[in-house]
């Protein structure tokens, strides 16, 4: 295991049980007690546990990983997905992407198609930094930022300045990232400022696709981003169960698993 999905692994087991054990933590990941010390202090120098005597207790920003610890996570279902969600988006349209460890592969996904070099340009609208970054040196894409303030988790912009821009732009197509999605309660985010930005991008797309591996669906987070009648696709991975699945279809989603 490389050293950040393990340094991932440790925050989400804080996260889950609110304090864990240092030779509980090394049993369970098969590496030694120091190495496991190291991390805890690693990550407790970062402010996302705190340090106890022979193990560690969560903070509040252990439950919302940091985006680059949660990169590795399903990372062969993401890739599988983001191919296909690209595939989506057609050439001259304007498509907005929100943050996120999918979307992020998406938009390097959409970088990577040829087709998209010629004929009508296309439009990214986003509100992450890390995917401005991917896509600001593509000559073939017109990149707009909304603006805003960042957050260092997930590298998204929010508050009022986001806003602004985004209630003055129209989407032909939203690609959203959620942190939960649910046949009945609709798609959700851990942050609520988060949650804010990607209601507005929801409201002004013409269609939205949420991309989302299979571990985040038949589940609730904190803040509602919209309900799932707003939701038109949603493309995830093949561990997606069948109750499941009939369960979207049944809410009227169509849900497709690559």
């Amino acid at each position: 295991m490389k050293r950040h999905e393990r340094l991932g692994g440790l925050l989400q087991l804080v996260g889950e049980r609110g304090r864990v054990d240092v030779d509980e933590l090394a049993a369970k990941l098969d590496v030694s007690a120091a190495t496991i010390r190291r991390d805890l202090d690693h990550l407790a120098e970062q402010q996302l546990l705190t340090r106890t005597r022979g193990g560690a207790v969560a903070n509040n920003v252990s439950y919302d990983l940091p985006l680059r610890y949660k990169s590795a996570r399903h990372a062969p279902e993401k890739t599988r997905i983001a191919r296909a969600v690209a595939m989506l988006v057609q050439r001259g349209g304007v498509v907005g992407l929100n943050g996120g460890t999918t979307t992020t592969e998406i938009a390097g996904a959409l970088a990577a198609r040829g087709d998209l070099n010629t004929g009508p340009g296309l439009t990214v609208v986003t509100n992450a930094l890390n995917i401005a970054n991917e896509l600001a040196v593509r000559r073939h894409i017109k990149l707009v930022v909304t603006g805003g303030v960042a957050r260092p988790h997930s590298f998204e912009l929010t508050g009022p300045l986001a806003t602004r821009v985004l209630s003055e732009i129209a989407l032909d197509l939203l690609v959203l990232g959620v942190d939960a999605l649910d046949p009945h309660g609709g798609a959700f985010a851990h942050h609520e400022g988060e949650a804010n930005i990607n209601r507005l991008m929801v409201e002004r797309s013409a269609r939205v696709v949420v991309a989302a591996d299979s571990s985040k669906l038949g589940k609730r987070a904190f803040a509602r981003i919209c309900p799932i009648g707003a939701v038109d696709v949603v493309v995830t991975d093949a561990g997606v169960s069948a109750d499941l699945k009939q369960r979207f279809e049944a809410a009227g989603t169509d849900l497709r698993a690559v």
